[in-house]
């Protein structure tokens, strides 16, 4: 993809600068392809003055691609920064996206465990295999922090620190950051450092925290594999990944009054807009328990639940 230099440079100021992670920013740089390749059919150059006519049409062209609504706001979110770049660079006076209203994207709800869920699926009865063992280590260390499940993978033995009983992680745009683990993932990463970890290695060394019977680390996609069927033995029918742990951590911490901020700090968010989904969720819930038991909503049901 031949890109304008000017693009280049911008690319290279949010991977420097803003700390986009670089599958983000290459992302960015295909979106900005598709937008030149647009203006190209108006003989335009990617940081000409385009009219928001121009820009309309090629909103309308991604439209017409039936595009996942997650993946026109990120093309929007590359647009907006790149006509926000030339302004600031002086070599436009103004962005030609201020003169179009974007449809807000309605708020989609992360899925979560509830709590009941969670407690099955960390305290599902250990099988005697030493893979079981590791596993249960995995699970409970990754709800008791919030770990992006390549955070979880890619862990090392560096990073670990059981007297304090933290994790220094380091995130997307390779920022690091400190969490807390828990006593209970403290106690069963202490028993899989001591018992576990030397059977699973055998002879060989490695840095990587868990391993497999090989050796080696394991990859994100084994980890999904093994969460999947962990969940079916705990009798946990919904969908589930990493992920949804992740989540059920944030939304768990807010539902038992956590801060937003430091919520914020644990999940490693550069920006609390991101974190504040989370609060949707804990008002989500409050309200399904206002309708299910508020007394005068009981007042209208029948006595068959119906409403009255």
């Amino acid at each position: 993809m031949l890109l304008d230099p000017l693009v280049e440079r911008y690319l290279t100021q949010l991977r420097v600068e803003g700390g986009l992670a670089t599958n983000t920013v290459e992302a960015y740089r295909r979106d900005l392809f598709r937008l030149q390749q647009h203006l190209r059919t108006h003989r335009l150059g990617i940081s000409d003055v385009v009219s928001s006519s121009v820009l309309r049409s090629f909103l309308a062209a991604l439209k017409q691609e039936s595009l996942a609504s997650s993946s026109v706001a990120r093309i929007l979110s590359a647009i907006r920064g790149w006509y926000r770049f030339l302004v600031q660079e002086r070599v436009l006076s103004g962005s030609p996206l201020r003169e179009i209203a974007v449809a807000r994207r309605p708020v989609r709800l992360p899925r979560t465990l509830t709590r009941p869920e969670v407690t099955a699926l960390l305290e599902l009865p250990v099988r005697d295999r030493v893979e079981d063992q590791r596993d249960q280590a995995m699970l409970e260390l990754l709800y008791a922090s919030g770990l992006r499940v390549s955070e979880l993978v890619g862990l090392t033995l560096s990073q670990v620190d059981l007297n304090l009983g933290c994790l220094r992680v380091v995130g997307k745009g390779d920022k690091e950051r400190t969490v807390p683990m828990g006593q209970t993932a403290r106690d069963l990463l202490c028993d899989y450092l001591d018992h576990i970890r030397p059977v699973l290695l055998k002879q060989s060394s490695t840095r990587v925290l868990f391993v497999s019977r090989r050796g080696q680390g394991l990859t994100r996609q084994a980890f999904w594999k093994l969460l999947r069927q962990r969940a079916r033995r705990a009798g946990i029918t919904k969908s589930i990944s990493p992920h949804v742990l992740r989540h059920s951590f944030a939304t768990h911490l807010l539902e038992g009054g956590a801060d937003l901020r430091a919520v914020q700090t644990m999940l490693g968010h550069a920006d609390i807009a991101t974190t504040q989904i989370y609060t949707h969720v804990e008002r989500s819930r409050l309200k399904h328990v206002h309708r299910k038991f508020f007394p005068r909503q009981l007042k209208r049901r029948g006595s068959d639940g119906t409403q009255a």
